[in-house]
């Protein structure tokens, strides 16, 4: 955000509803990817803002293409990072999502009551900290049967040296404001609902930065869904840039770079 600030752009982030500052809404377990989107066009609105950049990670990146999609009025560009551009329901992928290991953090973390009980052992910086650490790895995070998916991260383990123990305590404690209840409904329990939007496209330019060491890339079908130009369907003005040592956290390991690919890309799309 001071990057692209300083770069002449107005920066603003958001607190997604349940998310960090923010209010849960009234009903966390009815909460959609729905309600996200519409988070961004009232933030938008209550800005006085017309048309916006848009920058998302992570599942960001569904929320950033439905409002492509549904306001594309309002949608200038779109960038990326760590996930490429998909709708909730995977539809690209559904084909290959019976290779999912029932271990996978996913599923585990889409059944009601069991993220909360594996959770719910330690305080919410341990969590974030046992979080960043097991999705900085370039493997899939897939537990055994008699497993938690917390237990596959050692609460000793070092910290990625690009984190600081500052930078965890900082996310721990919103995390204490809010928990992890509606962070665990959006996205986890209605990713894989569909959202009646498959047959839309987006037609405001795309940018999607992924790292080489992402374990998202090993997720079925998606790095084939974006190598071999599948995603430029979806998105038919789309640049993607791999970074080599880039795993999922790119913009928070390889700083410089992702601001330079990301401001570069908003000054192309602003003369």
């Amino acid at each position: 955000m001071v990057a692209v600030a300083n770069a002449g752009y107005r920066a603003i982030s958001i607190d997604f509803r349940g998310y960090g500052l923010s209010e849960h809404p009234s009903e966390p377990e009815k909460a959609t990817f729905n309600d996200f989107v519409d988070d961004v066009v009232a933030v938008l609105d209550s800005l006085g803002i017309t048309k916006a950049h848009l920058v998302a990670k992570d599942f960001g990146a569904f929320v950033a293409a439905m409002v492509g999609i549904l306001h594309p009025d309002r949608v200038s560009t779109i960038i990326l990072l760590g996930v490429p551009f998909l709708l909730p329901g995977l539809s690209p992928l559904q084909s290959q999502l019976h290779l999912i290991p029932p271990g996978f953090y996913m599923l585990r973390w889409m059944v009601p009551g069991g993220a909360e009980a594996d959770f719910g052992r330690f305080d919410t910086k341990t969590v974030i900290r046992k979080v960043y650490i097991m999705f900085s790895g370039s493997l899939p995070p897939v537990a055994a049967d008699n497993q938690e998916i917390m237990d596959l991260v050692d609460s000793s383990a070092p910290f990625p040296p690009w984190l600081s123990e500052e930078d965890l305590a900082e996310y721990g404690s919103l995390y204490e404001k809010s928990g992890f209840r509606t962070a665990l409904q959006v996205p986890y329990r209605t990713m894989m609902l569909p959202c009646g939007l498959d047959d839309g496209k987006i037609r405001a330019p795309g940018l999607v930065i992924m790292g080489e060491q992402d374990y998202i890339m090993k997720f079925p079908g998606l790095e084939d869904h974006i190598r071999s130009g599948k995603v430029k369907e979806f998105v038919p003005n789309l640049d993607v840039t791999f970074l080599a040592q880039g795993t999922h956290f790119v913009q928070e390991q390889l700083p410089e770079e992702v601001n330079h690919l990301i401001i570069s890309f908003l000054n192309k799309h602003c003369e």
